[in-house]
């Protein structure tokens, strides 16, 4: 593009390549809405008023002009699909940048992930950006496939997209002042530093906010919110498939601190993009809840667009890139129209653009699982009376640690659905160490058989959940058989299955099949009796061991607010 050129279109000199004419343009600077045309030359805004010279001209017929939607922290992984596929899911529905943190693929495929990643981002009409993984592993005590040291966090920073780095999970190394942590940080000097700091408070909060960590996006509670925000994070409110935040969060919300608060979606999984959308999703809820409609869109635009200092987005100005939404009313929120840099991609929820397969053969072939048997999967209670359980906490990924007597069988810890009591199964499956962790759940209400997927945040190892021994074994096996993925199965035999060969995270099918064997899967469980919405992604995050208060890992159980195995 010419800049000279740009300029005397913006002039009036010279036609604009596309005049969107007789719209309501949102103003993500002002906060208001203005009437006028958008005059649009090689991708970029070249201004905004009364211009109707150009090659092209549509009237929007008062409709609104909104700037294209920003997630500011997303899981690509989390979907299910591959990068083609999910740019077909969430650009109809109006997202058109991304800060996506990949430490999920780099924990199977290390900095291979993300640069395979990063490839994949040229060929679709959005703006993708990627973070540079800071905890792979996220502790010691998980196995993952792969282990990134600060030369790698700083090898990667100098790719192009990589624009910050990722989370830091490791909140305790950070507190504790880890020599390996803080090099990580130091390697990310003057860029922008991602945060995930669950429950940290007082003076922890202090003492990991000293390294100027920017921002959260696991906080739960408004307390815990205005603190935050008064230390200087910026707040990530977050509406995911399971991780429920944006009702809580949300009164927090005010004139004083919303241009530090972000809408983000971190963990959608393809049934719920498709479904129910995607960041249009979430503003549309956060409308319904009483947040000022353009006040919503400028906390998923302009907000996340300043904080991660992507030039030329999050608003429709001069020299800013022409990614414009149409819509017929804010308080709904349907996405009639996109337009990636000035050219139409999509139009009333289809997608005007096609997507090339991934080319994804080194990314397969991850499923290294070291035979077992169905009796590796036994639990022995010892001589305690009472047994650590890990409770599921409705619309969140936080867990309760409860203490709860145990049925025994043999000597050996049985699931007990009567009690809603179910085996959980952590299975390693990068580096063929047969490691098995085994201990029990409560809160997903299943009565019989069991589920399981390869989604495992975040070193992704198979987690099954289950009733009986025998179902568990099924679904473990049937997942290494399909190089990863979901499964379902009860009296022994699989009753379904989404294989995810693309590091046994993601399909190389289209988002239409994807979405419908998730939604298949689900229908499974619940007839099982499982009573918790998106039970694949509640499964996933049963092995997150940086998020309170217990989890399991294929080393055993951890306390996840200590950050140590549990000694049982």
């Amino acid at each position: 593009m010419e800049l000279s050129r740009l300029i005397e279109v913006a002039r009036g000199d010279a036609p604009a390549d596309l005049v969107l004419a007789n719209g309501r343009i949102v103003n993500t600077f002002t906060g208001g809405v203005e009437e006028g045309n958008v005059a649009i030359y090689q991708g970029r805004i070249a201004g905004v008023g009364d211009y109707t010279w150009g090659k092209e001209k549509v009237d929007v017929g008062g409709r609104f002009l909104c700037p294209g939607l920003i997630d500011g922290h997303v899981h690509i992984e989390s979907s299910y699909l591959h990068v083609g596929q999910y740019a077909r899911a969430v650009i109809p529905r109006g997202t058109l940048a991304v800060v996506a943190d990949a430490h999920e693929i780099a924990n199977v495929k290390g900095l291979e992930g993300l640069r395979y990643f990063i490839d994949c981002a040229r060929r679709v009409p959005m703006e993708m950006f990627f973070t540079a993984p800071s905890c792979v592993p996220a502790t010691a005590l998980e196995t993952s496939g792969a282990k990134l040291g600060p030369q790698d966090v700083r090898r990667a920073l100098r790719w192009r997209r990589v624009v910050a780095l990722g989370e830091m999970m490791n909140f305790p190394g950070v507190i504790g002042a880890d020599e390996e942590v803080l090099a990580k940080i130091g390697a990310a000097q003057g860029r922008v530093r991602d945060g995930h700091a669950p429950r940290v408070r007082g003076k922890e909060l202090n003492a990991y906010l000293c390294p100027l960590i920017g921002s959260d996006h696991e906080t739960t509670g408004a307390g815990e919110a205005r603190e935050k925000l008064r230390r200087g994070m910026r707040l990530m409110i977050r509406e995911g498939s399971s991780e429920k935040n944006l009702e809580e969060l949300l009164p927090v919300v005010d004139d004083g601190n919303y241009h530090r608060c972000m809408l983000v979606v971190d963990d959608r999984n393809a049934k719920d993009l498709y479904r129910d959308g995607d960041m249009d999703a979430v503003v549309r809820k956060a409308i319904a809840l009483g947040l000022e409609p353009v006040r919503a869109i400028q906390m998923a635009t302009l907000t996340p667009a300043e904080y991660f200092r992507l030039e030329g987005l999050g608003a429709i100005a001069p020299g800013y890139w022409a990614n414009i939404l149409i819509l017929g009313d804010l308080r709904e929120f349907r996405v009639e129209e996109v337009f990636y840099r000035g050219r139409r991609v999509a139009r009333d929820g289809r997608a005007l653009f096609s997507v090339r397969g991934p080319k994804s053969g080194e990314m397969t072939g991850t499923m290294r699982v070291k035979p077992f048997r169905v009796e590796d999967l036994s639990l022995r209670a010892g001589s305690r009376a009472t047994f650590p359980v890990i409770e599921v906490v409705p619309g969140q990924i936080v867990t309760r640690w409860v203490e709860d007597r145990v049925s025994l069988r043999d000597g050996q810890v049985v699931a007990d659905a009567s009690r809603d009591l179910m085996k959980l199964v952590v299975i390693e499956r990068h580096r063929g160490t047969g490691n098995i962790g085994v201990g029990l759940v409560k809160g997903l209400g299943l009565k019989e058989g069991a589920m399981g997927t390869s989604v495992a945040h975040d070193s992704h190892n198979i987690v099954v959940a289950g009733a009986d021994d025998r179902d568990i074994y099924a679904v473990a096996k049937e997942i290494e058989g399909n190089e990863g993925g979901l499964a379902v199965a009860s009296g022994g035999k699989v009753l379904g299955a989404l294989p995810l060969p693309i590091a046994g995270l993601m399909s190389p099918e289209p988002l239409e099949w994807v979405a419908a064997r998730v939604e298949e899967l689900e229908g499974k469980v619940w007839v099982m009796g499982c009573r918790v919405a998106s039970p694949f992604s509640v499964l996933s995050f049963l092995a997150l061991p940086v998020i309170p208060e217990l989890k399991l890992t294929d080393m055993g159980l951890v306390d996840s607010t200590r950050v140590e195995l549990v000694r049982l």
